[in-house]
């Protein structure tokens, strides 16, 4: 019997149906702790504490909460390796390394813009 004939249709995505997985991802990403993991992520492997360290304002339990969400959608690698103290890495998947880079360029274009939007943001 042939199982495919009972399994129901995956509908097309679309980042602008309520119902569609994708805006999971795209909350995941672009909320500001998940745009700026997955932008230290890109210059390598980092542990937690220095995660914390690079990204400034972020408390422990936010970036345990973005790294735990970028993990579950296949952006973040986690490596715990069996050491004692414990020894914890992260890194970016293919997946991950790909969707970084789109959010280092957008980083890089609003820092490159930043005197045009300010005059917008005091008004």
């Amino acid at each position: 019997m042939n199982s495919d004939r009972f399994s129901l249709p995956i509908p097309a995505p679309d980042v602008l149906s309520e119902r569609c997985p994708s805006r999971d991802v795209l909350r995941h990403m672009t909320s500001r702790w998940g745009t700026l993991v997955l932008i230290v992520l890109c210059h390598g492997t980092h542990r937690f504490s220095e995660l914390k360290r690079n990204i400034g304002g972020v408390s422990e339990r936010m970036l345990a909460q973005t790294l735990q969400q970028l993990e579950g959608d296949g952006l973040v690698l986690r490596v715990a390796h069996d050491v004692v103290p414990p020894h914890v890495e992260y890194s970016l998947t293919p997946l991950g390394q790909g969707a970084a880079d789109r959010l280092r360029e957008l980083a890089a274009w609003i820092e490159d813009n930043l005197p045009a939007f300010l005059p917008a943001q005091a008004a």
